[in-house]
Formats: structure tokens, sequence, C-alpha cells
């Protein structure tokens, strides 16, 4: 991916995607609060996404 901004793009809806099946699923009685594994785990996959999309590494060529 050479674009920046379409790279950019698919970090942050990696990270919201991750947010959002982690704190889906649970009981209707529960609050609506996100975990702080959930937090470490969307960043991690946002970091993932983010390096693994970098322009003119090896994999690129």
């Amino acid at each position: 991916m050479k674009d920046r901004g379409l790279r950019t793009f698919v970090t942050v809806l990696t990270g919201l995607v991750v947010l959002y099946f982690g704190s889906a699923g649970r009981d209707p009685g529960e609050d609506g609060r996100v975990s702080n594994g959930v937090i470490a785990l969307a960043l991690v996959a946002a970091l993932l996404v983010w390096n693994l999309t970098k322009p003119g590494g090896s994999a690129a060529k």
C-alpha cells in the first residue's frame, strides 16, 4: 500500500473492529465498558496492520 491515507484508514478501522467485537456479546445487564485487555489487543492489532502495510518492505517487492 503506497497511499498513506488508505493505510491510516485501514489501521484505524482494524482497531475499531477489534474494540467492537471485543465489547459485543455481553449480557444486557452488564455495563458498556471495554476491558483493558481488549484495548491492548486493539492497539496491538492496529500496530500490526500498520507494520504489515508499510510500503517499500521486502514483501512489497
